[in-house]
């Protein structure tokens, strides 16, 4: 990583997280902030993240705002305000049904934006070719398949989303949101001594898409906390009420099929 686009010195900073993606994220010492640190040729998908933030700051929805930017030949760093709270994925099932009611709340403002206002497009149109390139190059994230679908190739994967795409794409022109396109608990932040959501954040999935990308991921996520699938179902219940909608069960289906392969 280039130290050197950190806005301050090195040691002001202590790094929390160097993934497989290649991305260093840091924290400065003051707790008041994190860089993210990449390699040039993620210097474009760092640059969106940084637009989706920008925007998403401006709604009234809850999540980080743009501190600083910079690149250069050798990669670029973005700098973001921290955001308070823990994800919830960390919560027990006690813990996430408290804040459960304003994660449903939370999503149902952001899903309430005009998305026409919305400048990033996460429709099937752009999210279809990229299913079919990661489909031809086997580069599947298998981890986030079912076991009994992950040693299934990548072409017989691809063919089922493949044939729900015009039913799909009718509908998704009928139910246009903005979507935070990644909507699960580790990228929800929440208090829950104040029973709030404190902010969204890994943004760079954002844009409009059908309601059924977002809450597929969130619930299939969630279940992993629930102690049981009766828990589970009235958690999804809950969610619905608060929500304002219901959601069909095989729109979410084809969302949870078609993740995978749209990395």
């Amino acid at each position: 990583m280039n130290v050197a686009l950190l806005p301050s010195d090195r040691r002001d900073w202590e790094t929390v997280d160097a993934g497989e993606s290649g991305a260093t994220v840091l924290r400065h010492r003051s707790g008041e902030s994190y860089a993210k640190l990449v390699a040039p040729e993620q210097a474009d998908a760092l640059a969106a993240e940084r637009d989706r933030i920008a925007w998403l700051s401006t709604t009234g929805i809850p999540t980080m705002s743009v501190l600083g930017w910079r690149a250069d030949a050798v990669g670029a760093c973005l700098v973001t305000s921290a955001v308070p709270g823990v994800p919830a994925d960390v919560l027990d099932p006690v813990d996430l049904a408290v804040v459960w009611p304003a994660i449903a709340e939370t999503v149902r403002a952001l899903h309430a934006l005009p998305a026409a206002d919305c400048p990033f497009d996460r429709t099937l149109a752009v999210m279809m070719p990229l299913a079919r390139a990661v489909a031809a190059g086997d580069r599947v994230q298998r981890e986030f398949l079912p076991d009994d679908l992950r040693d299934v190739p990548a072409a017989l994967l691809l063919a089922p989303v493949e044939a729900e795409v015009p039913a799909r794409t009718r509908q998704e022109a009928d139910d246009l949101v903005v979507c935070h396109g990644d909507l699960c608990l580790p990228n929800i932040l929440v208090d829950v001594e104040r029973r709030a959501v404190t902010g969204l954040i890994d943004l760079g999935r954002l844009g409009r898409a059908d309601p059924h990308a977002d809450t597929a991921l969130l619930f299939a996520n969630a279940r992993e906390t629930w102690p049981d699938a009766a828990s589970a179902s009235r958690a999804d219940a809950d969610f619905d009420r608060l929500y304002g909608a219901l959601r069909d069960p095989q729109r979410q289906e084809f969302y949870l099929r078609l993740d995978p392969l749209t990395w």
